[in-house]
């Protein structure tokens, strides 16, 4: 009898601690894997980590953010191609890339669109782009916030660049595409496209006159030895965008939507902080090998470049665009 009562009672227990063990993975956090190209040191990814955290406890631990940084997942088109075929749920992706899919994203990455950073946080941020960011749910993503990848600016190997006419001769490495050859003419100075491995040996040696891009790249790759000015025309400054599932966005609570969301937008402010903070630590190194910085007054350098902005507007969507930001100056 009182072994009966023992049996009866351990199977009792076993079928409990079965049912509580289905309930805790009924209720496991759903994983959200998100693709990303760089280091784990990036500002980007550091964003990304602090709203995974502030995901998971607004939502009582219902969803867990799994980043994959240095291209795990894929680079960046094939990490859109998977978010669009919900094989992951998120991944950041370069401004180009949803431009094949809208023409109308090209505004937000135009030369001189943002007098600077400053203007460009209040533009991501303001809800200006919302309309724009929806509108490609009917290709399966959803763009849900922009990230800041800083501004390209001249570093010249003699003296500082303070006027068009300064740029004047210049030879300058640009990325090679036809679009930043024709901005290096309309700043006053001629575009060589060059590989970026290249471009150190290149003014060392006088094939070129300088480079451009942003404060990090400048000081992680010593150009500052070659090129010791830095200045801050911000002729630049193309966006990275967070993309997420229309299949897994459609398949959440509306109230899971919302936080998710409003925690994203928010994460923009996040990481134009981290991306400042190293900025200042970037200029730091390079001064502290002879780098010099001075800001540059750009109105002239964006007049110059009009009849560029004015070539790259094509539509009337892109023209309202580009006037609302242009207002918000």
């Amino acid at each position: 009898m009182l072994k009966q009562k023992a049996l009866k009672l351990t199977a009792l227990t076993l079928a409990v601690s079965g049912s509580l063990a289905i309930s805790s993975v009924a209720s496991a956090a759903t994983q959200i894997k998100a693709a990303f190209n760089q280091s784990n040191n990036h500002p980007q990814f550091q964003a990304l980590e602090n709203f995974g955290e502030k995901l998971a406890q607004e939502t009582d631990g219902r969803y867990k953010l799994s980043i994959y940084p240095n291209e795990l997942l894929g680079d960046q088109r094939a990490a859109l191609e998977l978010v669009q075929t919900g094989s992951i749920q998120m991944a950041v992706v370069a401004n180009p890339l949803i431009e094949n899919y809208d023409k109308t994203f090209r505004v937000i990455g135009m030369p001189y669109i943002y007098s600077g950073s400053e203007h460009q946080e209040q533009v991501f941020t303001s809800g200006t782009l919302d309309d724009l960011f929806a509108s490609t749910k009917k290709f399966g993503f959803e763009v849900l916030t922009a990230y800041t990848a800083g501004a390209r600016s001249m570093y010249t190997k003699q003296g500082p660049i303070n006027t068009v006419a300064d740029m004047k001769g210049k030879k300058i490495r640009v990325m090679q595409s036809d679009t930043m050859i024709k901005m290096l003419s309309c700043m006053g100075g001629t575009g060589v496209p060059m590989g970026q491995g290249e471009v150190y040996s290149a003014i060392q040696q006088g094939v070129l006159d300088g480079a451009e891009n942003n404060e990090i790249t400048y000081a992680d790759l010593k150009q500052y030895e070659v090129a010791p000015y830095f200045s801050s025309t911000r002729h630049l400054m193309v966006p990275d965008l967070v993309v997420i599932s229309t299949d897994f966005l459609d398949g959440m609570s509306k109230e899971d939507q919302n936080t998710l969301k409003k925690l994203l937008k928010e994460s923009t402010k996040d990481e134009f902080k981290i991306w400042h903070e190293q900025i200042e630590t970037a200029k730091a190194t390079a001064e502290s090998h002879g780098a010099k910085f001075n800001e540059v007054d750009i109105k002239p350098f964006q007049e110059s470049c009009k009849s560029l902005q004015a070539e790259l507007i094509e539509t009337p969507e892109q023209k309202a665009l580009y006037e609302k930001i242009i207002s918000m100056q």
